[in-house]
């Protein structure tokens, strides 16, 4: 969307808050540390719809989140009362953050779009206000306030929530994968106990610092981040969930194996049903949601691809990162990374060497602006 859409990156601008609405502050930002001076902090993307006519706020909000789930309105509730919401995102290398504030909607993120759809994300959620209602599977999970859920993005799920405020990381599946048979069966559930209350305090600690983190400690926090949530998924890992545990793990283990033999010649689904133990027939079904298992190879290397091409310190010949990418013939890989990115490989190379990011945009994404799909495509994982 445009900057006249309220989508912009200049918040300078940004309306008051309905008064009708309960409006919670983000937590204080604390005096910008001497010792970081001579590092620039994070800068953040933002989207808001407070600068449109109610009635164009939340198609301006479904066409934001339209990369990641369907959203809907209440029962009852007209598109004319208005949707007043607000996100601001934090580039954080392997993580995205996510602060937002909505009224309530409703989500559903389907197998139609999954097949569609190259964001296999994990998601770790806090809410600060407000609640929500999750089903994955037929299993419904409530979360509130003070509460953190996981999930991954990689499988079907649909819920609800209420007007609220909530903080959202977003990890793509690579930077879990080494770990992910740890927590088989906690898709869709709601982190507790001790290890939980650590990692909220870690988390309303970060939140707190996100303007004045500076990129030499990005990675440090990445790496307790990423611990933290892996001990406490594996400690909440549900035995009793009906069958989605063993799908679910079959489904790492190919992630997995399809991870580390990426760019193999021998990668093929012959090759993934001898390694896990299963029938093709088997295997067609667990990637069926994602449009089955060649197409599931085809976007990860994809983005390997752009991830490559964005690095200004990958030297590699274009020719030589398409031939990784399993295209033989240069004008293949340049029309399917055009159809996925919305750019052209040696585009994405030049604005690299002059350090100018802009992140990827899918087919049905173009010309409609900065959407959440950009801000998780934008991930290095």
């Amino acid at each position: 969307m445009s900057k006249e859409s309220g989508s912009g990156d200049n918040p300078t601008e940004t309306p008051a808050w309905p008064a009708h609405l309960e409006r919670r502050r983000w937590p204080r930002e604390p005096t910008v540390r001497r010792e970081a001076a001579n590092h620039p902090g994070l800068v953040p993307s933002h989207f808001s719809t407070l600068a449109l006519p109610p009635a164009e706020q939340f198609d301006a909000w479904r066409g934001h989140m339209a990369p990641l789930v369907d959203v809907r309105l209440p029962d009852g509730k007209s598109p004319d009362e208005g949707f007043p919401a607000e996100q601001i995102g934090w580039h954080l290398g392997d993580l995205l953050v996510v602060q937002q504030r909505t009224p309530g909607y409703s989500y559903e993120r389907s197998r139609a779009m999954l097949r569609s759809s190259p964001i296999d994300h994990w998601n770790v959620g806090l809410f600060r206000s407000g609640r929500a209602w999750t089903e994955v599977d037929r299993r419904v999970t409530e979360t509130g306030p003070g509460e953190l859920f996981f999930r991954s993005l990689g499988y079907p799920y649909r819920g609800r929530m209420t007007e609220s405020a909530a903080v959202f990381l977003f990890m793509p599946y690579e930077l879990l994968a080494e770990d992910a048979s740890k927590f088989e069966g906690a898709n869709n559930s709601v982190l507790s106990g001790s290890l939980a209350d650590l990692l909220i305090n870690y988390i309303n600690g970060m939140e707190s610092n996100l303007s004045n983190i500076t990129a030499p400690e990005v990675p440090r926090i990445v790496r307790t981040i990423r611990d933290m949530i892996v001990a406490c998924a594996a400690s909440s890992t549900r035995p009793d969930a009906a069958g989605s545990p063993v799908n679910m793990g079959m489904m790492e283990r190919a992630h997995r194996y399809i991870h580390h033999n990426l760019h193999s010649g021998e990668l093929s689904p012959d090759a993934i049903s001898r390694a896990l133990g299963i029938s093709r027939t088997r295997l067609y079904q667990l990637f069926e949601p994602s449009g089955g298992v060649l197409n599931y190879i085809r976007r990860r290397r994809l983005l390997q691809a752009y991830a490559d091409l964005s690095d200004p310190t990958n030297n590699r010949p274009i020719s030589e990162i398409a031939e990784a990418a399993g295209f033989d013939v240069a004008a293949n890989f340049t029309r399917a990374f055009n159809h996925e990115f919305g750019a052209n490989p040696r585009d994405i190379r030049k604005m690299a060497a002059t350090e100018r990011h802009v992140a990827p945009l899918a087919h049905s994404e173009r010309h409609r602006g900065a959407t959440i799909g950009d801000w998780l495509k934008s991930l290095q994982g």
